[in-house]
């Protein structure tokens, strides 16, 4: 199997799970629940299920990646852990096309099962990057990666969104059975074009793996093994501490975005608009930030996006207007691909050669724990700003502003994540120099 051809089946896997992540987490989802499954209630109540929905999936993932990783490393199953999660969210995403209106619960219980695979997937499929890529082109085939992510997401979410604006074109009856049609367009979508990952990308060749009991008590011990390991390399042990906080308020802008916007009373057509435009602004600045990762400095570029970040969160803590929005989405556009592949690049320099999964396993369990407090923390600000702000008034006609209020304070408390994010990968910088991850004691 040629080369060229195990990278392009690698790169496929980003094209088919990020319509999952595109139509389902950051765009439909977020508004189907708030007026259709959760009709009636109050906005921070429902911007609060939504984020604690998202918490307890990121708990459950974070739980278990380290020894999931740990076993795929053992017995060279990766590619079967790959599918297993992928079938996961491919049919937890389906069912949400049967589930009636009203019915929250079992919305939240279909969306974490969809986290939990789509998230679970990228462990192993991250895991394939170093069997794909030199190390010299690292940082050019992550960012392709998540620049066809964002081509291929974007291009089904076109079609979604026509469904919904034009529903007689597909010969549906409204924007509600549109809504439902696209669920079902992402789950086909992500389960036909992974075929190519599994096809295409070959297992990396392990020693043989012991039996399965023996192998998950073996990968619990070297869950403590590589913890040990990653804190006596500083700058990996610094940077996996920095990503834990920033990568937390990347991920809470893209779940709880539209749900924000919804908050304030922007109409949700404008929203999907905006998230189309984060889309084709992401394709080729994601490959732009692969580019300038090699030339600038991996750090430098990861300081510039967080900056970025810093800036929107602020931004959108006191936004007004329309146009605002698709303005905070095009500079989101430009910053999200980018921030995400660098991390991941530079991530696959610092650990040791033949444990990619474990590691991996551990990158991604700091990005599901932040996962759990990004969202968790803005539905209980949000929730905590309401109560208090309701205390100091009883006047009927100030419940408007105050759910308002209360939903930007839930906001602002993500800028939080960003500046302690900075300021640990600050600190790695000064452990491992500019940009020489790869100074480390070898591994044993």
């Amino acid at each position: 199997m040629s080369q060229p051809r195990a990278k392009f089946g690698w790169v496929m896997y980003d094209w088919a799970n990020s319509a999952f992540a595109t139509t389902v987490m950051a765009g439909f989802f977020p508004v189907f629940f708030k007026q259709f499954w959760s009709v009636g209630v109050d906005v921070n109540i429902s911007t609060a299920r939504l984020g604690y929905g998202n918490a307890v999936a990121g708990l459950l993932v974070a739980a278990f990646a380290p020894v999931l990783g740990a076993v795929a490393d053992r017995g060279g199953t990766r590619k079967r852990f790959l599918a297993s999660f992928t079938l996961l969210g491919v049919a937890a995403t389906a069912t949400f096309f049967w589930l009636p209106q009203g019915q929250w619960m079992g919305a939240i219980l279909c969306y974490s099962a969809g986290l939990i695979g789509f998230s679970g997937a990228m462990i192993f499929y991250d895991a394939l990057l170093p069997t794909v890529a030199a190390p010299d082109s690292l940082d050019r085939v992550s960012a392709f990666g998540y620049a066809a992510g964002y081509l291929g997401g974007g291009l089904l979410f076109v079609v979604n969104v026509a469904m919904t604006l034009q529903p007689h074109w597909f010969g549906l009856a409204d924007s509600t059975a549109a809504v439902q049609w696209s669920f079902l367009t992402v789950a086909v979508w992500w389960g036909g074009f992974s075929l190519a990952t599994f096809y295409w990308v070959p297992e990396p060749i392990v020693l043989p793996s012991p039996s399965a009991g023996n192998s998950i008590g073996q990968a619990w011990r070297q869950i403590l093994t590589t913890l040990r390991h990653a804190r006596d390399r500083k700058p990996l042990f610094l940077f996996l501490l920095a990503y834990w906080f920033y990568i937390d308020g990347v991920d809470t802008i893209i779940r709880m975005a539209v749900d924000y916007g919804l908050s304030l009373g922007f109409a949700a057509p404008d929203l999907i608009t905006a998230l189309l435009m984060v889309q084709f602004v992401g394709f080729p600045a994601a490959l732009l930030f692969g580019r300038l990762g090699q030339y600038w400095g991996v750090k430098r570029s990861l300081f510039l996006a967080i900056g970025v970040y810093m800036l929107i969160t602020i931004w959108g803590t006191f936004m007004q207007h329309r146009w605002e929005f698709f303005g905070i989405a095009l500079a989101v556009g430009l910053v999200q691909g980018g921030i995400q592949a660098l991390s991941r690049s530079y991530y696959a320099r610092l650990i040791p050669a033949g444990r990619s999964a474990e590691f991996f396993g551990l990158y991604n369990m700091m990005g599901k724990f932040a996962a759990i407090i990004g969202p968790a923390l803005m539905g209980t600000v949000g929730l905590a700003a309401r109560h208090i702000l309701l205390k100091r008034t009883s006047a009927p006609e100030a419940a408007a502003g105050i759910a308002d209020l209360a939903t930007r304070i839930s906001i602002a408390s993500v800028l939080l994540l960003f500046i302690v994010g900075a300021f640990l990968l600050w600190r790695a910088e000064e452990h491992a120099g500019p940009d020489r991850p790869s100074k480390r004691p070898p591994s044993t």
